[in-house]
């Protein structure tokens, strides 16, 4: 009988430090997905392209992100337009950029810099 009592509160402490440690985790990817949001719009508000404001804000996402496996680009895009969404006083006139974001490789051609490969910064942006 007492073998129970330790199972069961064994159980407990697993299944409430699982509950606290995943609000911990939503917590951090909601700065991390507001972090990324702010230098996306910043840059691009600033005159930069939309693929060198994409690397800078993924590659926060990506690297300061608390989860387990790392942040798809697409799941990043989504990141922050949600923040963009969620607080548009936070990043006025960001939501003219946020369709670049979901354009197709062929689209973002036409907006990359002279002189570099397009092919190979649209296919970076997929790669990880």
């Amino acid at each position: 009988m007492p073998r129970f009592g330790y199972q069961f509160i064994l159980t407990t402490l697993t299944l409430v430090s699982t509950l606290f440690g995943g609000i911990q985790v939503v917590r951090a990817s909601n700065a991390t997905e507001e972090k990324g949001a702010r230098i996306y719009c910043f840059m691009r508000s600033s005159g930069n392209s939309h693929i060198v404001s994409w690397n800078a804000a993924y590659a926060v996402i990506k690297r300061q992100g608390k989860t387990l496996f790392r942040t798809s680009p697409e799941h990043a895009s989504v990141m922050i337009t949600e923040a963009v969404v969620n607080d548009p006083r936070k990043f006025p006139d960001c939501g003219q950029f946020l369709g670049d974001l979901f354009s197709s490789p062929s689209n973002k051609a036409s907006t990359t810099p002279v002189g570099t490969n397009a092919t190979a910064i649209n296919d970076e942006r997929y790669s990880y």
